[in-house]
């Protein structure tokens, strides 16, 4: 059991550091150059396409992977 959630959670680890590498970043392009990512502060912007697909993924790799963790250290 503590193999298979150990395997698990280096899996999941790898995935985590992948897709988080694959996100764009928040000033990526001229205008957050320019404005210096104030757009993405008081504009009313909603990630669309890839970026948000990413980001869902993110947010449930990373709650497996603190369920995993916490699993690994009760076993």
């Amino acid at each position: 059991m503590h193999t298979l959630l150990l395997t698990l959670l280096i899996i999941v680890s790898i995935g985590l550091i992948v897709v988080v590498l694959l996100q764009s970043g928040k000033s990526a392009g001229l205008s957050g150059a320019i404005s210096g990512g104030a757009e993405q502060l008081f504009g009313k912007q909603k990630a669309r396409g890839m970026d948000l697909v990413l980001h869902r993924i993110t947010i449930v790799l990373a709650v497996l992977f603190f369920i995993l963790a916490l699993a690994i250290v009760k076993f």
